[in-house]
């Protein structure tokens, strides 16, 4: 593996969408770290300051967690990018699910041109959500205590004595929407940019750059409670053994369900063209264990927690309602609410988007069939029957992954931040991204006659493409990029310096 490394830069082709790719991801970080015009940065590090000190008992702190995965932090800097990625995944999934659920779209997409079409709807709608969901936030800064996802701000603005947004009016609203509305369409178009000329998927590498962002801070929260603290013992020390054994396990566990599929053999009838002989090869069809992803756990998030959140919003002086949304958020009925949306959308997923007639129609018109099942209708019933079996391993699978971290946050006594890295939505993400680039740098060492990384087997990721969709970024235009991120990285140096004088 380390020879295979080492034998990436030794290929100018993938080299150069390395480097593109790694210039991309600074410069949609430095995006991160930039404030809103016109928002006092004071009352945000105090902010901070006031999260690091507190362990986190905030109830929606899993729904903050989330929201944070997405957003890169960015909401909580109130910065450019504060809407992330999110506006542009929602409308992906939106357009997706039409696509499979109306049959006008679904034609569509199989037309020429068709797929560039509903692409292009794609973008209206993230503009539409970017300028909805900015003018929520940005109305917001105005009183950051309604906000749920702002919690603490309030205390923030009255240990600093000013405001979060000293001059909150119809000027400010607009200059924050169209920013994060031209930023979250930045981040869009760099994601793009990444998939045409770099290395893997641009949108969820981002997406996984932001989760990765999070974890120096959760080491140095776990150093901090089992390590630093006057008052750790040696049952701390053996939880973090265990702790760090569990994370392995999880790991692992969810590589092998990313790859875990079920080979159905297609068999080719033979045909005679004249004096040549076509067909007669046995092909396979992969049915994935998990082939909805991590869709299942989003969609169980979102319906289970942002109800509570809302009502314990609308109604903040009432102590039941206070009490019966936190007992929703964070009690048995959470497990078994979560457990039950996990299987239903698991299932939902894999009815809307994999056609078992269509597929069965196809292999019947290409003179295909499965051995031991008549073409058409038997094929469909097959394969509908072997995807439900698979189906309810892969819920089965990511709803221990979904409990896993808040059993580990509730047995550990840990940050939810923390608690993030042991399962859940943040990494599945991170495996399968992980996994996906391994492939793609895997398929162009090997075009190369380079080993792979694994001496036995290939590398199996998320996603069909086998490597980039275009031509590498010209190697003039990567040197200007890191040219210009140099320039950016010295003169932030030299603020830093003479502000800390």
């Amino acid at each position: 593996m380390i020879s295979a490394f080492v034998n990436i830069f030794k290929i100018p082709d993938l080299r150069q969408r390395i480097l593109f790719t790694l210039a991309m991801i600074v410069i949609v970080r430095i995006g991160y770290a930039i404030t809103l015009p016109g928002v006092n940065p004071h009352v945000l590090q105090a902010w901070i300051d006031l999260k690091q000190a507190d362990s986190g008992n905030n109830p929606f702190a899993a729904a903050a967690a989330l929201v944070n995965v997405f957003s890169g932090g960015g909401l909580q800097r109130c910065a450019i990018f504060a809407l992330g990625i999110m506006p542009y995944i929602s409308a992906s999934i939106m357009m997706q699910l039409l696509t499979a659920v109306v049959p006008s779209m679904s034609k569509l997409s199989r037309e020429d041109g068709g797929r560039q079409k509903i692409n292009q709807w794609t973008r209206y709608a993230t503009v539409a959500l970017c300028l909805f969901q900015g003018y929520l936030l940005a109305a917001s800064l105005k009183n950051p205590g309604q906000n749920i996802f702002l919690d603490g701000l309030d205390k923030a603005m009255t240990a600093v004595g000013s405001p979060l947004v000293p001059d909150h009016n119809l000027g400010f609203i607009i200059t924050a929407v169209l920013t994060m509305t031209a930023g979250s369409m930045f981040i869009m178009w760099m994601g793009e940019q990444i998939t045409e000329r770099g290395i893997g998927n641009g949108v969820s590498l981002l997406i996984c750059i932001n989760i990765v962002a999070d974890l120096p801070g959760a080491l140095v929260r776990v150093w901090k409670t089992f390590i630093a603290n006057e008052q750790a013992s040696t049952m701390d020390a053996m939880k973090l053994l265990a702790m760090l054994v569990l994370l392995v396990a999880v790991i692992a566990g969810i590589i092998a369900l990313t790859q875990a599929q079920r080979r159905i053999a297609i068999q080719y009838a033979k045909r005679v063209v004249g004096r040549k002989v076509y067909g007669g090869q046995t092909q396979y069809m992969p049915l994935k264990v998990n082939y909805a992803g991590v869709m299942p756990i989003i969609f169980a998030q979102a319906i289970l927690l942002f109800p509570a959140q809302i009502i314990g919003f609308m109604f903040p002086h009432q102590a039941a309602v206070q009490e019966w949304a936190n007992w929703l958020a964070n009690g048995w009925p959470n497990i078994i609410i979560s457990t039950t949306l996990i299987f239903f959308f698991s299932y939902f997923w894999v009815a809307t988007m994999f056609q078992p007639n269509q597929i069965a129609e196809d292999l019947k018109k290409s003179g295909g069939y499965i051995p031991g099942q008549r073409p058409g209708k038997p094929t469909a019933d097959f394969l509908d029957y072997t995807m439900s079996r698979l189906t309810f391993a892969g819920a089965l699978f990511l709803t221990l992954i979904y409990l896993l971290p808040l059993l580990v946050q509730r047995s550990m006594k840990i940050d939810p931040t923390v608690a993030q890295f042991f399962g859940g939505t943040s990494i599945l993400i991170l495996v399968g991204v992980v996994l996906d680039v391994m492939r793609q740098v895997e398929t162009h060492l090997l075009q190369r006659h380079y080993d792979g990384f694994l001496r036995k087997g290939k590398i199996r990721g998320r996603f069909e493409r086998q490597s980039g969709g275009g031509l590498a970024a010209d190697p003039k235009m990567v040197v200007m990029l890191w040219t210009a991120i140099a320039i950016i990285a010295i003169v932030g140096v030299a603020f830093a310096a003479l502000h800390g004088k």
